[in-house]
């Protein structure tokens, strides 16, 4: 599909997903924080708690591609 095989097409597939996941949930992080009037500090410690697990997952993938894993 794509001239591309299914391993490549599936790579391609998932991290363009997850990186529009990941910006989709960065969004509503936001959106709360908004809309509950968190002020700054508190925006701040949203974004900290609730993106910290994201921020594990890309640095896994950019220690992936810099060690060639």
């Amino acid at each position: 599909m794509f001239g591309l095989t299914e391993e490549q097409f599936t790579q391609y597939g998932v991290t363009i997903g997850l990186a529009a996941f990941i910006g989709f949930m960065l969004f509503i992080v936001w959106d709360l924080a908004r809309k509950s009037k968190a002020g700054r500090f508190g925006t701040f410690v949203l974004f900290f708690v609730l993106a910290f697990g994201m921020l594990g997952f890309i640095v896994k993938g950019v220690l992936q591609l810099i060690l060639g894993i």
